[in-house]
């Protein structure tokens, strides 16, 4: 089969997502080295009385940097062909890693409100067009390179967001006191977990891969962590959430009947 190979404005665009690649690792660390401004810990202690998250759960960050640069190392190889996958998801990845490395910089300045803005859009720019390509997604064979090394990374980045967004928002409400009086602030967490699961659930639906579940699922365990002393009630449904994602996210992925969709 012959490979449909990129035209220059093609190029240009898998240089630039190689570029914002390389921003969303090197920014971390660069801020963690020369300890500029408030790390993300730092910035999450200011409000994170409502919900928290154990710290070890961030460590994912590890995984997800990984699969960003193997995706973003194989599309600008001289030998990767111009797929779907790859041509489609090409911009929107180039936003959503510009804005996580750009999150990092908020974070470090404290700017609270331009944070949540920044995660949100991340997360909208790579999780739409992943539903949007849901059908191409779900058509891909298991052990395909554009599946491991397309889907798989964007979809773990977008799971990880889909909790991370959330979490954001409660933080910054509650550091600036701005949480509605219509919840408690344990009906707000709560409302927030049972959110993200409806939400985690549907795209998992859609997309049909495990790679988006997962890390929702692990951010809700650290929440299940950090919260089962203080708020027992929070922690469980946060536990019950990480297991409906779990067993939803294994029979959408590998117990649902996909025809063509199962050929390898």
């Amino acid at each position: 089969m012959s490979i449909l190979r990129p035209t220059p404005a093609q190029k240009t665009r898998r240089l630039a997502v190689l570029a914002a690649a390389v921003f969303a690792i090197v920014v971390p660390l660069l801020q963690n080295l020369l300890n500029l401004g408030l790390t993300q810990a730092e910035f999450a202690e200011d409000g994170n009385s409502t919900l928290r998250v154990a710290g070890y759960a961030f460590s994912i960050w590890g995984l997800i940097y990984a699969g960003i640069a193997a995706y973003a190392i194989r599309q600008v190889l001289p030998n990767t062909g111009e797929s779907t996958l790859i041509n489609r998801l090409g911009w929107p990845s180039f936003v959503a890693f510009f804005g996580i490395g750009l999150w990092i910089v908020m974070a470090a300045l404290n700017l609270k409100v331009a944070s949540v803005i920044v995660i949100f859009a991340s997360l909208l720019a790579v999780l739409l067009p992943l539903l949007a390509l849901s059908g191409v997604i779900r058509s891909t064979p298991l052990m395909h390179h554009d599946r491991m090394l397309v889907v798989w990374p964007l979809a773990a980045l977008a799971g990880w967001l889909t909790v991370a967004s959330p979490l954001n928002l409660i933080t910054t409400a509650t550091a600036l006191d701005a949480l509605p009086s219509a919840l408690s602030p344990l009906g707000w967490a709560i409302l927030a977990v049972v959110a993200v699961t409806v939400v985690g659930l549907g795209a998992s639906w859609a997309l049909r891969t495990l790679a988006y579940p997962l890390p929702i699922a692990w951010g809700l365990i650290g929440a299940f962590v950090a919260e089962q002393e203080t708020q027992p009630v929070l922690a469980f449904t946060c536990l019950g959430a990480a297991l409906l994602l779990v067993v939803g996210g294994v029979i959408f992925a590998f117990g649902l009947r996909r025809g063509i969709e199962r050929v390898v």
